[in-house]
């Protein structure tokens, strides 16, 4: 029987994905998000190690001793949004193509979310596969009530306790969601665009 692990899970999707690919031309649309993706896994991996590709997220996993130190988590993060930005500077600054795909490539934004907890590794029909509670919660915090427009890492308290670093004095915002068979999950909200809330 496998052992289940601890480490950090994460997953950074791109907001404005569905309005983006079914307003846009099919040639186009889905190419610019997997370059996009691949810029951000480029930035991710390592440290973290990818499980994939799920639509417009990439699902990523930190094992225990995977991320060192901890609170470089969010070096971690700010990295794929540096990643992602400059990608997407590179494709909206192409005028080769004039059309919505490539000239609202510039309207996505990414979203980042970091939690802490137990997972399962086994394989399904030959292919990896990871499950547990806390892949499904991670997964549910893509759906938020964040108000932030802006590029932005979600990270639930247990990940902040586990990178032992302190939410206030980086300038985190609390943030609290609800979701059925959870209950309360305590988040904190960080802007991928400001350095400053890096631990380093």
């Amino acid at each position: 029987m496998r052992q289940a692990k601890q480490g950090f899970l994460v997953l950074a999707d791109i907001s404005g994905f569905t309005a983006f690919v079914t307003a846009t031309e099919l040639e186009h649309g889905p190419p610019i998000i997997a370059e996009l993706l691949e810029a951000v896994i480029q930035r991710v991996s390592p440290p973290l190690d990818v499980q994939g590709i799920e639509g417009d997220a990439v699902f990523a996993l930190g094992s225990d001793g995977k991320v060192l130190p901890p609170a470089s988590l969010l070096d971690v993060l700010h990295g794929a949004f540096v990643g992602f930005r400059e990608k997407q500077r590179v494709l909206a600054a192409d005028d080769s193509c004039v059309c919505r795909a490539c000239r609202g490539v510039e309207h996505l934004r990414l979203k980042a979310i970091g939690h802490y907890g137990s997972f399962l590794e086994h394989t399904v029909g030959g292919r990896p596969q990871t499950d547990g509670p806390d892949v499904i919660l991670a997964h549910r915090l893509l759906k938020n009530g964040v108000a932030q427009k802006a590029d932005y890492a979600l990270l639930t308290a247990p990940a902040l306790r586990h990178m032992e670093v302190d939410p206030r004095r980086l300038g985190l915002t609390r943030h609290t969601e609800r979701y059925e068979h959870f209950g309360d999950v305590e988040c904190y909200v960080a802007d991928l665009a400001v350095a400053a809330t890096r631990a380093a």
